[in-house]
């Protein structure tokens, strides 16, 4: 084959010069080559999956042992994690304080979230080992339960329970909402009431053991509740010494006294700050601290009236929205304060609201869950008036009072009104100090009883005494009767404008609809008909029942495509089924006449089906197929829908301002009553 042009000309290099591939291998097959572990291409530029390979690359070299002396002098002298070389425009190389990316940081310390101390049940503490195991072994075959209700564990349920234990040693609870969202409280609440041990619990279910001393008899109970009282008290007090034990070896807080504190610091908090308001709610449902149960706190409280309030000045007691939002997030973590089940007759509590007003700003009350007729707005409307504060938030569950930038604690409203007390005072020496005055300086020859009082704090009393009351009752009534008359007269002129709104809108819609009615008219009907025997008729409804095509009239009602339809089905059959969505029958047997007109056809039956009405139309003996099935006399398939929705839109129209025109006369009758009140009062 003749050679290639480009290897006709002379070499560039000798031939000795030439590089000659080596034939010698390494002999660790797996090893890279230190050229192309550190300076090959990789598959990104960035990232920890390209770090990481960097890394493994270099602890190859070093562990492969490529690098000779020499090149580990240098790697130690240039020192490839903590600084960089950069040659700057001038030449000069610089040193550059830095980690390459491929050295590891350190590891960072990491907490790890301390696993909770199991606690010891009371079972656990007093019963035997294996007298607990068979009865936890006893408790996971029982299948029947006393069932706890929302009222929690009510009288009816311990006395259950003791009925119960007549007979077998175990009784099983089953546990409604809400106590089945805490178990751990609804066991100590059952351990508490009954005297009894929690041996086994299992998601809402508890088995409760009777106690290894329990007598039948009615004396026995009493000894046997007794002795439970006092088993509960050994057991707290076993109970807080290996809880004290395994505190004083984790190093836990102690008080002055050496002793250990119990409980949690929001425990101890809340607990401080509803000490002095009343009895704890032992039936509650939810975790530590308890609230105070404000349906054992006095209905009435002798000498009660609601707090005095005094804003700060050039501030307004409303909230704002902001300021309302702000106040119901802070309410949302706090402990609930009151647990209310009652309705009425809450000076009690509203006088224990007060005193917790004077620590905190908000006063949180849960809303007993399985009490009788709870209405949370009566209870939310009586505080409000007997406190004066602000309702935050009101639901089924809760009750949420702020109170108020104007609330004075009762030290602060002492401190007022001796301060009121002493201007008083200053201003009746003020008063006495001038009558002395003028005492000095009367005329001799008038008489004493003559003196003038203008000017005087007497006079001012008086005026005020008189006139004042009566000034400020004919004030305000007129005040309230001129705002709701132009409150009513505002209104009046907005109803107004909106009728006349509607009126025009109802003209433009009946315009539209005048046009579209103006092009379109009615086939004549045909005086000739054929006519069918009652035999033929039943005959015909029974095959246009069973038909299971059929011509679907929606909201456009008949138009000229309906009827080339109905010419296209009697191509193939004899019989068509028109169904219709119209619910007045009427309307159905208008639109049953209109299509036998415009189709020439015979009216067979109308029948109630679930879909709708069914028209059944015979096309005839002597049905001949026109040439233009689609007539000119009817509105098109555009124009039959811009007529039905003039039709609703003016429907609906008609309707609203029907609404409007009775609001006007209600406001009109409203407006000449107040007018008759404003007449009548001056007279009064």
């Amino acid at each position: 084959m003749p050679t290639p042009p480009w290897m006709k000309g002379p070499l560039l290099l000798q031939p000795d010069e030439v590089l000659k591939p080596t034939t010698k291998r390494s002999s660790n097959n797996n090893s890279k080559a230190p050229e192309k572990a550190l300076f090959g291409k990789e598959s990104g530029v960035r990232g920890k999956k390209v770090m990481k390979k960097i890394i493994r690359d270099v602890e190859k070299l070093q562990g492969n042992g490529v690098l000779d002396d020499n090149q580990i002098g240098k790697f130690e002298e240039f020192e490839i994690g903590n600084w960089l070389e950069e040659i700057g425009s001038d030449g000069e190389v610089k040193k550059i304080d830095r980690k390459m990316p491929w050295v590891r940081e350190e590891e960072k310390v990491v907490f790890r979230r301390m696993k909770k101390e199991k606690v010891l049940t009371q079972a656990e503490i007093i019963l035997d080992n294996d007298l607990l195991e068979r009865l936890r072994k006893k408790a996971m075959r029982m299948r029947k339960w006393v069932k706890v209700m929302k009222a929690g564990v009510t009288q009816a349920v311990v006395d259950e329970i003791r009925l119960v234990w007549r007979n077998n040693e175990l009784v099983m609870l089953k546990f409604g909402v809400p106590l089945c969202r805490n178990m751990d409280r609804a066991s100590e609440i059952v351990e508490m009431k009954t005297g009894g041990l929690v041996v086994w619990c299992k998601k809402d279910v508890l088995v409760v053991y009777r106690g290894q001393n329990h007598w039948l008899t009615s004396n026995g109970r009493r000894v046997f509740n007794n002795l439970a009282s006092d088993n509960n008290t050994t057991m707290s007090q076993e109970k807080s010494n290996a809880s004290t034990w395994g505190r004083s070896l984790n190093g836990e807080d102690r008080d002055e006294n050496n002793q250990p504190v119990v409980g949690s610091l929001y425990e101890r908090e809340t607990d401080r700050l509803l000490d002095g308001l009343g009895p704890r709610f032992i039936d509650w449902w939810m975790r530590k601290p308890l609230p105070v149960d404000a349906d054992l706190l006095p209905q009435v409280v002798p000498g009660f009236r609601p707090p005095t309030r005094l804003s700060p000045p050039k501030t307004r007691p409303k909230l704002t929205d902001e300021e309302l939002t702000n106040l119901r997030k802070l309410a949302h973590p706090l402990p609930f304060h009151f647990a209310l089940g009652r309705n009425r007759n809450l000076q009690g509590l509203a006088n224990a609201i007060l005193k917790l007003w004077e620590k905190s700003l908000i006063a949180k009350i849960a809303i007993k869950w399985g009490a009788q007729n709870t209405d949370n707005e009566q209870m939310a409307n009586e505080l409000k008036d007997l406190t004066g504060g602000v309702l935050l938030l009101r639901n089924k569950f809760l009750i949420i009072f702020y109170r108020g930038k104007d609330f004075l604690p009762q030290g602060v409203a002492n401190s007022v009104m001796e301060r009121e007390m002493a201007l008083r005072r200053c201003q009746l020496i003020e008063e006495d100090a001038r009558v002395k005055v003028a005492e000095t300086f009367q005329v001799a020859n008038e008489p004493l009883a003559k003196t003038s009082t203008v000017g005087t704090l007497a006079e001012f009393q008086d005026i005020q005494t008189k006139y004042g009351v009566l000034e400020k009752e004919n004030n305000e009534l007129e005040i309230q009767i001129e705002a709701q008359k132009e409150n009513l007269e505002r209104e009046l002129r907005n109803q107004e404008r909106k009728l006349a709104i509607l009126n025009g809108k109802i003209e433009k819609s009946a315009t539209k609809l005048a046009k579209l009615n103006s092009s379109w008219q009615t086939a004549e009907p045909d005086l000739d008909l054929e006519t069918i025997t009652e035999e033929e008729r039943e005959c015909l409804r029974k095959i246009g029942l069973k038909l299971s095509s059929c011509l679907l009239l929606g909201r456009r009602g008949v138009f000229n495509g309906v009827i080339e339809g109905v010419h296209q089905h009697w191509k193939h059959r004899e019989v068509v089924k028109v169904i219709t969505m119209q619910r007045a029958f009427l309307r159905v047997i208008y639109t049953a006449k209109m299509l036998v007109a415009e189709s020439g056809g015979i009216l067979v039956s109308v029948e109630k089906l679930k879909e709708g009405h069914a028209i059944i139309i015979y096309r005839g003996k002597n049905y001949r197929r026109p040439s233009k099935l689609m007539t000119d006399h009817l509105l098109t398939k555009r124009e039959a829908l811009q007529r039905s929705i003039e039709l609703q839109r003016i429907g609906s129209l008609k309707f609203f301002a029907y609404q409007r025109r009775q609001a006007i006369l209600d406001l009109k009758l409203k407006l000449a009553k107040l007018e008759e009140q404003g007449v009548a009062s001056p007279q009064g």
